[in-house]
């Protein structure tokens, strides 16, 4: 297939306005669990990066708070990290100079009585730095820590605070059902009012996710044929090649559904398929989203399959099956793969099948979103092929690329040039954000820890949708609870995942799209 390539000129950007500042005001960022690999690797290289971009106060402190005592060692752990996973020269003064804003302190997440002395230290430090009340607290723990910090948190007064902004960061998951995502949500607002309580999810980080409301509302030429009368059916898939990790005793409390599926994957469903919203508030965008999940009836059972990857060879080395991984259980019935077959039911989407899919060990990364468009009522040019360069004409199709190649592709048909007929062959029009923009170094945390000091939760989940999409998973996962799949593994490491995934579009006369990336 012919690509196209198109690209953004440096002269071509000399119109388009500055971004407006966005400064929050002098604050103290609090990192519960910040000993583990999530501080590490995202979130001090995301911040470093917003210093060095001037987005953060001049006066601002980042204390560290987990169990171990680690004391200065904490500040070098953090350097390193951000040279590392930060694209810094390890040499670079700017970072001795920003690791002077970091601090450590130790407490047990559930002891109560700790908490007045963290309480003192964020008290000591704004009045040596000249920090006013805003707080922004960043839960990385893992989830059973949730809610005795929050508690603690509010025993202590520092939600509520007299002046000052306050906030709570929440890593997922957020519950592992719905009746824990809403028992975790009564135990967060019992402290914190709604508008402080930022649920983060990575992806909506991402450029390209954000750049999904761009696409459809600021190009006329798509939103009129964005619904079922033009689109065929939509797939989303996010496919990863590694394995679990050593993350072994997560992984098997989670399972792909919990993992990426309900999350990840149903927040790329809302900014598809969402109306537009009144603006680009966090409220309209957010009552969009739910509006959209409100609307896609309960699952059924058949419609969601399941699979686990055995031993196989993925990129060339082989590999070993989930169950033979550290502190798997050997009789796993752990899922490492999830599809499902999801319908909206409203004007736009009525009858246009959604198709999820997430997996471990699979082919190749990817993250992309495809929208499959109906073909032409007459195909004229499929009577005059024959047997040259193309053998059926395709339908266009719309390619979003989330990871790890960002971008946008166009498939129409186009006629082979120096040909006697009209020979025709699909072609791609490709739009890549790092040939266009540049290749850049941010992880999609900076945009989501400045919206979070700044007060704004657009790219945040509300309790509503958390709970709307709990709903729709909950009686899957209940019911493959009540009987251990007798056919795991089911797809060698290194393929597209089981056969069953295949079968779940075959019944509607569709295939999964393999030709993932660019």
């Amino acid at each position: 297939m012919a690509t196209v390539q198109m690209k953004v000129h440096p002269e071509d950007l000399s119109h388009v306005p500055q971004a407006r500042e966005r400064i929050p005001e002098p604050g103290i960022m609090v990192i519960f669990g910040a000993s583990g690999d999530l501080t590490k690797r995202k979130l001090l290289p995301a911040l470093f990066h917003l210093k060095q971009s001037g987005l953060l106060p001049e006066r601002f402190a980042i204390v560290g708070v987990a169990r171990r005592p680690l004391g200065d060692e904490f500040a070098a752990d953090m350097r390193a990290g951000i040279v590392e996973y930060g694209g810094v020269e390890a040499n670079d003064p700017k970072i001795d100079e920003f690791a002077k804003h970091i601090s450590y302190y130790a407490l047990s997440f559930d002891d109560a009585s700790a908490y007045a002395g963290l309480k003192a230290e964020l008290e000591r430090i704004a009045q040596e730095k000249s920090i006013g009340g805003d707080r922004l607290f960043y839960l990385a723990t893992a989830p059973e820590y949730f809610a005795p910090i929050i508690e603690n948190l509010g025993a202590q007064n520092m939600a509520q605070p007299e002046q000052g902004r306050v906030g709570v960061v929440i890593e997922k998951p957020f519950g592992h059902d719905l009746d824990s995502a809403r028992e975790l949500n009564h135990q967060v607002n019992a402290v914190f009012h709604e508008n402080q309580v930022f649920r983060i999810d990575h992806y909506l980080g991402k450029e390209t996710v954000q750049n999904i409301l761009v696409f459809r509302f600021a190009n006329g030429i798509f939103e009129p044929i964005w619904n079922r009368n033009y689109i065929d059916h939509v797939q989303i898939t996010a496919a990863e090649t590694l394995g679990v990790e050593g993350r072994g005793p997560f992984y098997e409390k989670a399972g792909a559904l919990r993992d990426v599926v309900q999350n990840h994957m149903m927040e790329l469903l809302s900014f598809v398929a969402m109306e537009p919203p009144s603006s680009f508030e966090s409220e309209s965008v957010r009552r969009e989203k739910v509006k959209a999940w409100r609307a896609i009836p309960p699952v059924p059972v058949h419609d969601a399959v399941r699979g686990q990857y055995g031993p196989g060879v993925v990129e060339g080395q082989k590999v070993i099956g989930y169950r033979d991984e550290e502190r798997v259980n050997p009789e796993s019935g752990t899922e490492t793969f999830a599809a499902v077959r999801l319908e909206i039911e409203n004007w736009r989407w009525a009858g246009v099948p959604f198709y999820l899919r997430a997996g471990k060990r699979l082919k190749k990364r990817a993250t992309e979103i495809s929208i499959q468009f109906k073909q032409p009522p007459l195909l004229i040019f499929n009577r005059m092929l024959s047997g040259g360069l193309c053998q059926e004409i395709q339908p266009n199709l719309l390619t979003i690329r989330i990871q790890p190649d960002e971008g946008i592709a166009l498939r129409f048909g186009a006629k082979v040039p120096s040909t006697p007929d009209m020979s025709v062959c699909p072609v791609n029009m490709d739009f890549d954000y790092a040939a266009a923009f540049g290749k850049s170094s941010a992880n999609g945390y900076e945009r989501l820890l400045l919206d979070a000091m700044l007060g704004d939760q657009t790219l945040f989940a509300h309790r509503d949708g958390v709970e709307t999409t709990w709903a729709l998973y909950t009686p899957i996962l209940e019911a493959w609870a009540t009987k251990n799949p007798e056919v795991f593994p089911n797809y060698f490491a290194g393929t597209w995942g089981p056969d069953c995934a295949d079968r779940l579009l075959e019944r509607s006369g569709h295939v999964w799209r393999n030709n993932l990336g660019r």
